[in-house]
This record gives C-alpha cells, sequence and structure tokens, in this order.
C-alpha cells in the first residue's frame, strides 16, 4: 500500500514497551511494516507558540500536499504521450517516494535545527508559495500553448464545410494573378458527383469549360475547383446553391497559407519540447541505457548496505524494531543512502528532456521532501503539546500490508494506546462521549499523536 501512519508515543520505559507490544502484535497479525521516524530535537519556545504552530502547520500540511498533487498531475498531462512512465518521474531526491518516506533524513543544510520553530515553518512555507507561484506562470503558459494547438487540430479535422484547407489545396489548383479569372472551390454530396460534372458549366455563364477537378472529399462529399469570369461571381453562388453545391468561401493567399502552416509547426514543435527537449539535447540510446544500467548498481550496491545495517533496535536489548540507520546528515553528503543520484547524475539525467517537464521533476521533487518535514514537524509540536516537557518521545512510521487491515491495526493501536487518554479510548467506542476542549471529530483524535500520509497522488 502506499499509505503510512507517523505516530508518536512518550518515551518513557512503559510507553517503549508499549510500543515493542504493538510491533510484536502487528508483526505476526501481518498487519504493518513498522520503523522508527527520527525526528531532531527543535528549540520549543513557548507553549502559545506551540499552539500556534500546530494551526499554521495544519494548514501548511493540506496545502504541500494539494501542491505535490497538483505537480503529478501536471507531469501526467506533459506526459500524455507516455502516461505509462509518469510513476517512474514522480521521485524525491533521486529515489521513489516510498524509498524516501521510510528512509527519511532531516536536512540539516536546507532547514537548520538551531534556529526557532517558526523560522523553520516560515522556510518552508516560503519556498512552497515560491514553487507554486511557478507551476502557476509555467502551466498557464502550456495550456495556452496547448489550447492554440487544439485549436488548429480542429480546424484540420472537421468536415470539408469547417476545416482549414491550407492542408489540402496547392498552388495549381487555382488561376492567380488575373484580372478576369478566378477558381472557386465548390463542396459537392457524394451522390451528386454525376448532376456536377454535367451541369457546373451551364450554372452560369462564362464558367471556362472543363475547369472543374476534384482535390479532397471526406464521408459526406467532395471538394471540387472550377474557374469563371470574376464577374459572374454572385450569379454562379446562387445558381449552385439551388442546386445543392455549396461554394466554399477561399482565396489562395500563399503567404497566408504559409503562415498558417508554419504556426501549426511551431505549435507541435513546442509542445512536444515541453516534453522531450531539442534532439540535439538528447544522448544517444546506447548512452542512456549505459547511464540507467550504472544507476541501478548504485541503487542495489546502496540497498544492500542498507540491508545489513538496517535491524537496530528501538530499545536496547530488542531486535524487533528495525530502524534504517536514519540519522540526520545534511544535504548532499555522498554517503546519504536517500540520495540515489548525485548532482552531476541528476543534471544529466535531464538532458533530453522539456523545460517544463524538467522542471516540474525537480520541483515535484523538493516539494514532497517539504511536506514530509512538514509531517515531522507536525509530530514534534503535537508531541510535545500532548506529553509535555521535557522533550521524550518516539515517532514510528507504519505501513499497513492492506486496506483490509487498517481496522484491526487502529484497533491493536487504540489498545496499546488506551492509557495515555482514557477519554479518547471510551470516545473511539462510544461516538456518544465527547473530548473536553476539543472541537474535533472522534475520528480524528487518538489516544496517541497520529498524521496519515497518503502516496497515492495520481488518484
Amino acid at each position: 500500500m502506499s499509505e503510512f501512519w507517523l505516530i508518536s508515543a512518550p518515551g518513557d520505559k512503559e510507553n517503549l514497551q508499549a510500543l515493542e507490544r504493538m510491533n510484536t502484535v502487528t508483526s505476526k497479525s501481518n498487519l504493518s511494516y513498522n520503523t522508527k521516524f527520527t525526528i531532531p530535537d527543535f528549540k520549543v519556545g513557548t507553549l502559545d507558540s506551540l499552539v500556534g504552530l500546530s494551526d499554521e502547520l495544519g494548514k501548511l500540511d493540506s496545502f504541500a500536499e494539494s501542491l505535490i498533487k497538483r505537480m503529478a498531475q501536471s507531469v501526467v498531462e506533459v506526459m500524455e504521450d507516455a502516461k505509462g512512465k509518469v510513476q517512474e518521474n514522480l521521485l524525491a531526491n533521486g529515489v521513489d517516494l516510498t524509498s524516501f518516506v521510510t528512509h527519511f533524513e532531516w536536512d540539516m543544510a536546507k532547514y537548520p535545527v538551531k534556529q526557532p520553530l517558526v523560522g523553520v515553518v516560515d522556510t518552508l512555507a516560503k519556498q512552497l508559495a515560491q514553487i507554486e507561484t511557478d507551476l502557476k506562470s509555467r502551466t498557464a503558459a502550456y495550456n495556452t500553448l496547448k489550447t492554440n494547438l487544439e485549436n488548429l487540430e480542429k480546424r484540420s479535422m472537421g468536415n470539408l464545410f469547417t476545416r482549414t484547407l491550407s492542408d489540402i489545396v496547392s498552388k495549381e489548383d487555382f488561376v492567380l494573378d488575373s484580372e478576369y479569372l478566378i477558381t472557386l472551390l465548390v463542396i459537392v454530396p457524394k451522390q451528386s458527383y454525376t448532376q456536377w460534372q454535367k451541369t457546373y458549366e451551364s450554372l452560369s455563364d462564362m464558367v471556362v469549360p472543363r475547369s472543374t477537378k476534384l482535390i479532397a472529399e471526406d464521408n459526406e462529399g467532395g471538394l471540387f475547383t472550377v474557374t469563371l469570369f470574376r464577374k459572374v461571381i454572385n450569379d454562379f453562388k446562387t445558381k449552385a446553391k439551388e442546386n445543392k453545391f455549396t461554394v466554399r468561401e477561399f482565396y489562395y493567399d500563399e503567404k497566408e497559407i504559409k503562415r498558417e502552416r508554419e504556426e501549426m509547426t511551431r505549435l507541435l514543435s513546442d509542445k512536444k519540447q515541453q516534453y522531450e527537449g531539442r534532439k540535439e539535447g538528447r544522448k544517444g540510446k546506447k548512452e542512456e541505457e549505459g547511464k540507467r544500467e550504472r544507476r541501478e548498481r548504485k541503487k542495489k550496491t546502496r540497498s544492500s548496505s542498507t540491508l545489513q545495517n538496517s535491524c537496530v533496535a528501538l530499545k536496547k536489548g530488542s531486535s524487533t524494531f528495525p530502524d534504517h540507520k536514519v540519522k540526520v546528515t545534511p544535504l548532499g553528503n555522498p554517503d546519504r543512502p536517500t540520495a540515489g543520484l548525485t548532482d552531476r547524475e541528476r543534471e544529466s539525467e535531464g538532458e533530453g528532456e522539456g523545460p517544463l517537464l524538467r522542471w516540474l521533476k525537480v520541483n515535484f521533487s523538493e516539494a514532497f521532501i517539504a511536506w514530509i518535514h512538514i509531517k515531522a514537524l507536525r509530530v514534534f509540536v503535537e508531541s510535545v503539546l500532548r506529553y509535555g516537557l521535557p522533550v521524550n518521545f518516539q515517532a514510528v512510521l507504519l505501513q499497513p500490508h492492506k486496506k483490509s487491515s487498517t481496522k484491526r491495526l487502529r484497533e491493536v493501536l487504540n489498545s496499546v494506546f488506551r492509557h495515555l487518554d482514557q477519554v479518547a479510548a471510551a470516545s473511539l467506542l462510544d461516538a456518544s462521549v465527547e473530548i473536553p476542549g476539543l472541537q474535533l471529530s472522534n475520528q480524528d483524535y487518538f489516544p496517541y499523536v497520529y498524521f496519515h500520509i497518503d502516496l497515492s497522488l495520481l488518484d
């Protein structure tokens, strides 16, 4: 499942034992896979400031989730011809989203823990706001391009009465630069082809004999040329209409036709480049495959290293709670397990991609990373508000194995941590019990700190 539950409980002996019991039960019953979720110590400040931050982080959490979902959808739209490859382009710091969440480590370089919590939250908020601003402007430009192209494509896909004729007619079909003669285009129903051939010369005076030619047809009829003297145009149109022949208003303008064709080519090229980029910016197929193989080898090496070191106990003497060696390291550290690719590899990985897709991939990663940092901050703030000072709690990440097991998993958690809040625990069993001082539905509040992470961004 792409769903995670991020919970925390006090870090005293009794509650660490409760966490161990939870881990044992959920593992034996195959309810979830659990790992420690390491959160650094922050400058707490006053409890009043934490209450305000709790509200602000809730709003920022919702905003960040909405933003990354919009960005994911934008990737789908840009990759409309390769939708099967969308998921592999939605990465966080070069790895898939599940790996990033389960191997989360706080980014000390971007969000220093020595600064006040308010400063950390402000940095995250400004970063996400700037990404949203850029997303709006870039997607607006892309949508304008797409709309213009669709309008041109519609003109070339209609029937002979409505579609553009610039890709059908040629200079040789017309008498041009004549003071007296003009070539008209007439739409004739299919069942009337014979009638047209027999009567077009007599529909008016001064029609040039044998001047008609079929140059295009669709399911309903055909487009014929006919040449006549300019002074009988109106008379010819009237007689043609009486015989159910339609004169299409079109005058051959070589410059206008060339402009329209070039506009279509340009729009197609611009739209394609937003996804693929310019041909000269691409690497050869063999080189791309070589990069992919090197990347896979690195991932396998890192994965095997992580597996060998992933079983650190939740408490001393226990081996039931894997920890994935989560540590706080600066962004860009070459030993960082979540780095996946180096900056140079990520840069070369983007070669051959269009500017919009490349921007979306980079900034989706940035926004997703910020979102998980916000989740970590919410756990910290709510844990301090719930469990008090000094700061002492343990955060755990649970990944339910399947949708049908979530109800049972919730029951296990509520049972194990019932002692943390008897009123809340009772309210979960009896909907008539209200929790004093809280304006939340019973489904929103549990005896333990709980936050939900849903990675189903394309649903």
